[in-house]
């Protein structure tokens, strides 16, 4: 037995920058761009971390062990939001502003995104409205793709130990050979 996971319990921070990592590169999928009619943007990039941070929320909702997990997530996630605009040159008046807006739209995300896994909402109206929200007519069959891909991963998720969760040491599923 290894005793010093008795005494030892990993920080939230440090599993939650690494599922942080994670998600991102996952985010970065070229296919989510290339193929699934995402722009390849500032706004496509955020609406895809903020997809797949959802995705990962979801799988610990109802586990209380999980929740300083979840928000250290939610810290990481909005301090790289705030470094990436300032590297953007975004002035720092305005970049409390900025940051506060992304994290009440992600709220909104989660609950709409929440209603459609649950079936008590629309999960296509809530893509459109999000994740294709800068797109002019986005494609029928992007958004079904999507809608698949959000019920498939919040699947795979669910097969995942909470423990692996908190700690960063998880994957999400392999895409499709058709992505």
């Amino acid at each position: 037995m290894n005793f010093s996971r008795l005494f030892f319990r990993q920080s939230p921070k440090r599993g939650a920058d690494a599922a942080y990592t994670m998600l991102v590169e996952r985010a970065r999928t070229a296919c989510f761009y290339a193929a699934h009619g995402i722009p390849d943007t500032l706004d496509g990039r955020f609406e895809l971390i903020a997809l797949h941070a959802f995705l990962v929320l979801h799988r610990i909702r109802g586990e209380p062990s999980a929740q300083p997990f979840g928000q250290a997530l939610f810290d990481a996630m909005f301090a790289d939001m705030d470094r990436a605009l300032r590297e953007l040159g975004t002035g720092d008046l305005s970049v409390g502003k900025q940051v506060k807006r992304m994290a009440t739209g992600f709220y909104g995300r989660i609950s709409v995104y929440q209603a459609g896994i649950d079936g008590m909402g629309d999960l296509s109206e809530a893509l459109v409205d999000n994740l294709f929200g800068t797109v002019e007519q986005p494609d029928p069959q992007h958004i079904a793709w999507f809608a698949d891909y959000l019920r498939r991963e919040a699947a795979w998720l669910k097969t995942v130990r909470t423990s692996d969760i908190i700690n960063g040491n998880f994957a999400f599923s392999l895409l499709p050979p058709d992505a």
